[in-house]
């Protein structure tokens, strides 16, 4: 959510930024909301003052002005009893629109409406041209590691069974990156996957993304990444600014209901319902968080590096940022089989988007009215990196090699992926 006081103050600066985002409609009916529910306030304050004026002078007043005033007393108490529920409607119209707009974006964010439109920034590695290359689902399907026929009987489509070693590489990528964060400062968390309507809305999942997200019983929803959660780590909170950064490394199971992506990536695991992710998020300063973002992608591309897949790092346009987001950066790998890179990392800086909805405050020396910004990025997907490796490690003999890096949280001796038994 964004400043109120910062949009009455520069309405026009705000204007243009949202305009970016088209959404500088709403916020003249944002403006328009505050302005009217800030005249109710006035007036309710003008009533409980004349409420308290009268209430004084009871005390000190003859029997028969008492008279008077305690029916003057009883008319104003009617008066505010019947104002409240206008007040009331007043916020809650200004808070459903304000909850509609997006943060403001980074100027440094590209403009443009789909990925077609990031900026590529940099790129690592050779991308390998491997003759006759399969896709991971063929791959996985030979080696029988991989069964989303199966997956589709027991769930549905979008689904799928992980078997033998394919099992093991996706816990040894956990494992790695989690001993990675660890030695950066991150602290290691399983989070909860089931969290109330008011961590997805103070994470900026909701309003918006509704149709994103499994919705259960009693009023909870299944995450779509560890960051809602992780945010709430310190809901309505107040931070120490000289403890931070605060970094926090959490592996969960996701699920996400992909509304309106069907036929993009069907096929395999590369976009599926429910998926793990070890994913960082950092409570950061706010003069600090744009070097805490380089810190956070840097860390990415060193878990890139280290399982040695080309990639390159994308800056995210306007029209693809979801709408905590200030600044996203992309990072893509190589997939030989279709010749082109796809995004299996993402890191944002929400600056103080999430924390203003989440009531997350800072205390100590400078900090007096400062937020703490957040963000977000993604370690491993999982099932995406071990995408990324059947292709670009498949041998001409047709099995998959593992990644060096790995084999010491692989099982003894294994350090390929051959023809197994489901």
């Amino acid at each position: 959510m964004l400043d109120l006081k910062g949009l009455r103050d520069e309405p026009e600066k705000m204007r243009a930024a949202l305009a970016r985002r088209g959404a500088d409609r709403l916020l003249d009916d944002v403006l328009a909301a505050d302005v009217q529910r800030r005249e109710l306030v006035t007036r309710a304050d003008e009533l409980k003052h004349e409420q308290n004026v009268i209430t004084k002078q009871i005390a000190r007043a003859s029997a028969e002005e008492r008279d008077r005033l305690l029916a003057q007393a009883r008319a104003l108490k009617a008066d505010i009893d019947a104002f409240e529920p206008n007040l009331r409607e007043a916020q809650e119209q200004l808070d459903m629109l304000a909850a509609g707009l997006p943060n403001i974006p980074h100027e440094s964010v590209p403009d443009g409406e789909s990925d077609d439109d990031n900026v590529e920034l940099r790129r690592w590695g050779e991308p390998a041209q491997i003759p006759g290359a399969e896709d991971h689902l063929d791959i996985g399907r030979r080696l029988g590691v991989i069964d989303t026929d199966r997956a589709a009987r027991a769930s549905g489509s979008r689904f799928g069974y992980l078997f033998g070693d394919a099992v093991h590489l996706e816990l040894a990528l956990v494992r790695f990156a989690m001993d990675q964060l660890a030695t950066k400062g991150f602290v290691p968390v399983v989070p909860p996957v089931l969290v109330r309507r008011e961590v997805m809305y103070g994470a900026g999942a909701l309003p918006g993304d509704e149709a994103q997200y499994y919705v259960v019983q009693d009023g909870l929803y299944l995450t779509g990444t560890s960051e809602q959660a992780l945010a709430a780590i310190h809901m309505e909170e107040e931070l120490d600014v000289a403890e931070l950064p605060k970094r926090y490394a959490g592996f969960s199971t996701c699920f996400r209901r992909e509304a309106g992506t069907w036929g993009r990536d069907t096929r395999g695991i590369f976009r599926v319902h429910q998926f793990d992710k070890v994913e960082m998020f950092s409570f950061a300063a706010p003069e600090t968080s744009w070097d805490e973002h380089d810190f956070l992608v840097g860390i990415q591309e060193e878990l890139l590096q280290a399982l040695d897949i080309p990639y390159r790092a994308m800056n995210v346009c306007i029209g693809e940022l979801g709408s905590p987001a200030s600044k996203k950066i992309d990072l893509e790998a190589w997939f030989p089989e279709q010749r082109r890179y796809r995004e299996v990392m993402s890191c944002s800086n929400c600056t103080d988007y999430q924390s203003r909805r989440l009531q997350i405050r800072l205390r100590g020396k400078g900090a007096k009215g400062m937020l703490p910004h957040t963000l977000n990025g993604t370690a491993y997907a999982v099932q995406r990196t071990v995408a990324a490796i059947l292709e670009n490690f498949q041998e001409p003999g047709g099995d998959v090699s593992i990644p060096k890096v790995l084999h010491a949280y692989m099982p003894e001796g294994v350090t390929k992926i051959s023809s197994g038994d489901t």
